[in-house]
């Protein structure tokens, strides 16, 4: 059950999140700035590669490792495939992870490594295997991690991942608002740097100015009324989501919302892209999930009874494809079988920015959802 009377108290949100999400999240724009910072000081800005690499192949444990790929796989387009390594191992564990390369793997890929933990055994035996190959290894971690050593062994470049003070007291959690920053950034002005994508620093700048301003209309002071964020996690209570997104942009960040829901909260949430997802989803809202699924029982007495869960879309929307939208046609599905909608679409602005406030507001939202629950 949500407890709606702590949204709206700055002082029990702040007792709750004994994680500092809400910390994190709210400091996501000076991550960026710091980001920035710890790859130009490692010299990302004075790189000149001699051509764009034939596939970027991206490492790293749990979820900001996926969210990473899937964003700069987005961006980057078809200038050069863009692929997560899978982990196996018996356990998510840091030292039963392992990662290999693929066969075709050489000295025209380039190797990105992202982690908030940086002792991961398998990490630097990945290293060590993409040196023998050829491939060229850029990571991003903690500083001073053994993964570091790894790195410089296989004379590549180590950008140190931006954290806080407060994070050094127990292990962060993947989908925290701050991590995914804190990974991302420096690997957006390094595939600046090979032209995949344009993240020049002012572009950066403008991200984190953006999230900044996300943080002023989502922050725990505002009242739930005026909060998107508080709004959207009010409104998910109970609730199955049922995430559709339209635009590039959107679609990794409804991933990411869905992994954070799952991760911080405790949630469940499926996730699709429009307008496929009204094919994939249609018998779901005609299920028993579908808020009107049981009209006959309306009169029943339910004071004993656990809530039911029914589904509710959130539909993420960025600019269309081609300028084609299915928003329309989505609402008159969910609305046809009495599912309610929540809409989040962001203001205009360049790519990264409206993907870093589709992000930074799910990510509040998920926060909200987790204190208020007590996950």
């Amino acid at each position: 059950m949500l407890d709606e009377s702590l949204l709206d108290s700055p002082e029990a949100l702040a007792e709750a999140d004994r994680r500092a999400l809400l910390r994190g999240a709210a400091e996501a724009g000076a991550r960026v700035r710091t980001a920035a910072r710890h790859a130009a000081e490692a010299g990302v800005q004075d790189l000149k590669p001699d051509g764009r690499p034939r596939a970027i192949l991206i490492a790293g444990p749990g979820a900001a490792a996926t969210c990473v790929a899937d964003l700069l796989g987005r961006l980057a387009g078809a200038g050069s495939p863009v692929t997560r390594l899978a982990p196996t191992g018996v356990a998510p564990a840091a030292g039963a992870l392992r990662w290999e390369l693929p066969g075709w793997a050489g000295s025209v890929d380039l190797l990105l490594i992202t982690t908030p933990d940086g002792s991961e055994p398998g990490l630097s035996l990945l290293v060590e295997q993409a040196y023998r190959r050829g491939c060229t290894v850029v990571a991003v971690a903690p500083s001073r991690s053994p993964l570091t050593e790894a790195v410089d062994g296989a004379h590549g470049l180590f950008v140190p991942m931006a954290t806080a003070p407060y994070e050094d007291d127990e292990p962060l959690a993947a989908s925290a608002p701050g991590v995914l920053w804190a990974l991302l950034t420096p690997l957006l002005a390094l595939l600046d740097r090979t032209g995949l994508l344009s993240a020049p620093p002012e572009a950066l700048a403008k991200v984190a100015d953006r999230l900044d301003q996300v943080a002023e209309r989502c922050g725990p002071a505002v009242a739930t009324y005026s909060n998107p964020a508080k709004t959207l996690a009010a409104e998910l209570a109970d609730s199955l989501p049922v995430i559709w997104t339209e635009g590039i942009s959107a679609g990794p960040a409804g991933r990411r919302f869905a992994a954070a829901l799952a991760e911080l909260a405790g949630r469940p949430a499926l996730v699709s892209e429009l307008p496929e997802a009204l094919a994939e989803h249609n018998a779901l809202l005609a299920g028993p999930l579908a808020a009107g699924a049981d009209p006959d029982d309306f009169f029943r007495d339910r004071v004993d009874e656990a809530p039911v869960m029914h589904a509710r879309v959130v539909l993420l929307r960025d600019r269309p494809i081609g300028g084609l939208t299915a928003a329309p046609t989505a609402r008159d599905l969910a609305l046809s079988h009495d599912t309610p909608i929540s809409e989040l679409e962001p203001e205009d602005g360049g790519e990264l920015e409206t993907l870093a406030e589709l992000i930074a507001m799910t990510d509040f939202a998920a926060v909200y959802l987790a204190l208020a629950s007590g996950a």
